[in-house]
Formats: C-alpha cells, structure tokens, sequence
C-alpha cells in the first residue's frame, strides 16, 4: 500500500479574486484519486503543527508572529496571502501533512502528500507563498528512524528551494538537490547541496538527461538512506509561471524516474506535490496526478499525453 495524506483544509482558503495561488487543486486532486477507486484505507488525515514544536526548528519570534497576526504588511506581502486564522490552520496542518508522510515512508517505503514543498520558507520568514518549510522538517523526521544518518532532498519545482538550502546548509545529514529554471524566481539563489539551473525553453530531453545525472551524482557522493522528492509540476509548458517546456509525458517520465530510482535503491521516498500555476483546475490537477500515476494510483489520464 501506498499511504495519501490528505485534508480538506488543504483548499479551504479565502482569497482574493483572481489570486495567483490555485487553492482548489488539492482537493481535485483527492476527488480525481476517488474516481480512479483508490481506496479510503489509503489516505491518512494529518494533524496541525503546534507552535510550540516549529519554535524549537525555527526563529520563535517569526512563528509566533506569523501564528498571531503580528507580522508587518511587508512580511505578508512577501509570503503573498494576506493573514486570517484559517491561513494559519492550513499552513500548519499541510506541514503536518509532510511530516506524518515521511513517517509513513518510512513503514511503507513510499507516502505522498497531496499537498507540500514549501520550499521558500526560511527559519525567520516566509516568502512566495511558503510559511513553514515542511520539506526541512520532514528530513528531521526521518533522521530521527535509526539507520537513517543521511536524508537527500530532490526538488524538480521550476523554483529553487531557496529557504530549504538555507536551513539545511550547516546539516550535513540533509543534503539538497534543485532542479529549476535559471531565470526564475527567486531571483536571489541560495546554495544548495547540488544546483541544476536550466535555461528558459528546456524541454523533455535535456531536462530528463539532467535529471537522471543529478541523480546518480548525489547518490554516488553522498549515499543518502532516504529521499524527499517535490514534484512540483510548474515545470509543465502550460504553466503560466514556469518558463519551462516540459510536457505531460516528461512530467510523468520524471515521476517515474525519481520514484523507480528509490525503489531499486531501498530508500523510502516521500512525496509533495509542489507548485503548479496553471489557472485552470482541471488540466493543471490532470499534471499532478502524473505522481499518482507513477506510484501506481491512478490510471492514464490524458489521451494523448501532451
């Protein structure tokens, strides 16, 4: 079994009209994998974060301001959602959402998220859309599973995980890998562990070839004993913010790549969804479920692949 985490919070959010930030995908996603008869027993409901534990990872002052609405108009222009509670319920049980993932990862070998990759959110504030990086506090999870000494982060969203490279720069146990586009945001990179920065256009073939060397390259220097993968799918040539000329197929060969790789490999693989801008719901949830589809959930959904 392949373990979905899941809540409806995930699209309950009020935002202005025409915000760029398609909060309805997660829940297509879920209705879609329903459709496609994936059992309920396959989905997880995860519980919010408490304040208290995000503290202890990072900057307390942030937290609490971002948790009680005492963050400067700057700050929230930054992060790009103007501040309500519900807001802060969905950002803390996302990253909930994350961190019960990897756990299940670690028992079933491979979980997914039907949200995640929050990669931008640094320990003292947050931007493009990122408040609380869940991916740094999922690696913390799994090294806490004896054996595990080393956790690799692949992230394929079209943006580079800036705030995650950051956080984990002085942790050797984390290494971080990105693959994004050379010119898009943000537009100050931080250093990862590995950095594959592509120009705008790339397609298919370059941008698998680059791939699947990242790969083998992390995995030969640094011999990780688990992996967080954020598929995030604004890579696609339809997407509104990605630059990048990846097609459905490409998407889901990726997929495929990632997830095959940890599989002959032994390590367990946890999986976020990521960005994805498209403004219609219904072709961009069709790129999602390429990850769903590559984990053996969800059949062909789009005849012919684009």
């Amino acid at each position: 079994m392949v373990p979905l985490v899941f809540h409806p919070i995930y699209s309950q959010l009020n935002l202005p009209y025409r915000h760029r930030f398609p909060i309805e995908k997660y829940q297509a996603i879920r209705d879609a994998l329903a459709g496609f008869g994936v059992p309920s027993q396959h989905f997880f409901t995860p519980q919010a974060l408490e304040e208290t534990k995000l503290c202890e990872v990072f900057c307390p002052a942030y937290i609490q301001a971002l948790c009680r609405g005492d963050l400067d108009e700057k700050a929230m222009r930054r992060i790009g959602f103007p501040w309500s509670e519900q807001l802060i319920r969905r950002t803390l049980t996302a990253a909930g959402g994350t961190v019960l993932a990897a756990q299940l990862a670690m028992k079933h070998g491979m979980a997914l998220n039907l949200t995640g990759g929050y990669h931008h959110a640094f320990a003292d504030f947050g931007a493009g859309f990122c408040m609380v990086n869940d991916l740094y506090l999922a690696a913390l999870e799994m090294l806490k599973t004896s054996g595990v000494d080393r956790v690799l982060i692949v992230d394929c969203d079209v943006h580079q995980g800036d705030g995650t490279a950051h956080l984990a720069k002085d942790d050797s146990r984390i290494i971080t890998l990105s693959l994004h586009g050379e010119k898009n945001f943000p537009h100050r990179k931080q250093l990862s562990d590995m950095d594959f920065a592509l120009p705008k256009g790339t397609a298919d073939e370059q941008y698998l070839d680059t791939l699947d060397s990242a790969l083998s390259l992390a995995l030969r220097l640094y011999q990780p004993d688990a992996v967080i993968y954020d598929a995030g799918v604004d890579v696609h040539i339809d997407d509104d913010l990605g630059h990048l000329h990846i097609s459905t197929q490409g998407v889901y060969t990726r997929d495929c790549l990632v997830l095959n790789t940890c599989k002959q490999q032994g390590m367990p693989v946890v999986a976020v969804i990521g960005g994805g801008y498209q403004r219609d719901i219904q072709a961009l949830t069709q790129v999602h479920l390429q990850l769903f589809r590559a984990a053996g959930l969800a059949p062909m959904v789009t005849s012919p692949i684009a």
